[in-house]
């Protein structure tokens, strides 16, 4: 098994079928390391991060990727330069991880910690799937070269499954009074407007209903406070790119209400694989007392049960109204994970001494 390190632009662009191919053999197949996930983040969002990919060939075939960059320090965070996954930060990339071929993981995750160890660099992997990543076996490894391991809970991911349902089962599963509530509030529409639900999937049309959504978006979020969504021209420029690619592969599932030919409530979504991914949405607050969002919400878990999703993921929050809709969740984790040397303790007290200090400070305001 040969290790190399890809440090190139134009060589990590270039990885696209083989990146996918290989993907797609691995358990940690998610639409957020996809390539064009990927690909397009580093294009819009890396900053000043450096390439620093590590992959795994065995007989020229690729057989293991760790999808690393270089993050520069944040002094006022106390924070080193350090290695974490591409796509991390504020994008709302869950399900992050090494890409590594089926039954190929330890013998890849060893080679993987022998080239990390080497480096000997702090190590910060956010939005992992709790207990069941690739990069879960690491700490083990790594402490036997005296490294330290801290992981931490962070999000939970609730998600419904959807096996074997039809729209009326899964409405079966729901509390009496929320299913009651859905059905009547749709009923209500339709006595009142011209009710027209859109699904958007072809590039022809994807930057038209992303525009929509992000109008939406802001709409609802103008009147409660900032939304980390769409908070820069970067940040809208990686939508407008990505969501061309997730057209041209068959992924994007943009879907909007209208009433009377108005657009009141939207989902950014993705289908991939058997998993619908709800990854934004955003409603009209003058149709708030009709309940658009709870609508568009139960419309398009309909809408993925009839193509036949096994699964409509909501993705990292625990915001209560997830929990009208989905009974199951994943947990997210942050694995961080320090050298043994003398800095890489000093950067582990440093960073657990701010970590408290900013808990104390927000609780003081809170109580404010």
């Amino acid at each position: 098994m040969i290790f190399e390190r890809i440090e190139s632009a134009q060589e990590f662009y270039q990885l696209g079928k083989d990146w996918n191919g290989l993907l797609e053999s691995s358990a940690s197949n998610c639409v957020f390391l996809t390539h064009e996930w990927m690909s397009t983040w580093w294009k819009h969002l890396h900053e000043a991060r450096q390439l620093s990919i590590v992959t795994a060939r065995e007989s020229g075939r690729l057989i293991g990727i760790m999808p690393l960059a270089l993050r520069p320090p944040q002094y006022a965070r106390m924070m080193p330069r350090l290695l974490e996954f591409i796509a991390s930060g504020i994008i709302g990339s869950d399900y992050l991880d090494a890409i590594i071929q089926r039954d190929c993981e330890d013998e890849a995750i060893r080679g993987f910690s022998g080239e990390l160890s080497r480096r000997g660099m702090m190590l910060q992997f956010s939005q992992l799937r709790r207990h069941a990543c690739a990069v879960s076996a690491l700490p083990e490894i790594l402490r036997r070269d005296r490294w330290t391991a801290q992981e931490t809970g962070i999000n939970v991911c609730p998600f419904i499954d959807l096996t074997n349902h039809t729209w009326e089962t899964y409405l079966g599963t729901l509390g009496s009074s929320h299913r009651y509530n859905f059905n009547r509030r749709l009923r209500a529409l339709h006595k009142t407007f011209d009710v027209r639900l859109e699904s958007i999937r072809s590039s022809n049309d994807a930057l038209r209903g992303l525009d929509v959504i992000m109008e939406l978006h802001r709409k609802r979020w103008d009147c409660r406070g900032n939304s980390e969504a769409f908070p820069t021209s970067s940040t809208i420029e990686f939508h407008r790119e990505f969501v061309g690619l997730a057209a041209r592969c068959g992924w994007l599932r943009l879907y909007i209400l209208s009433l009377d030919d108005r657009p009141v409530a939207a989902i950014y979504g993705m289908r991939y694989g058997p998993t619908f991914y709800f990854y934004q949405s955003g409603f009209d607050p003058a149709f708030n007392k009709n309940s658009v969002g709870l609508v568009m919400m139960g419309l398009s878990i309909k809408a993925a049960i009839e193509e036949g999703a096994s699964e409509y993921d909501l993705l990292h929050g625990d915001e209560e109204y997830k929990f009208h809709w989905a009974h199951d969740r994943r947990e997210l984790g942050r694995l961080e994970l320090y050298p043994p040397h003398r800095p890489g303790r000093f950067y582990k007290r440093a960073i657990d001494f701010n970590r408290a200090a900013r808990r104390m400070a927000r609780r003081v305001l809170k109580q404010g």
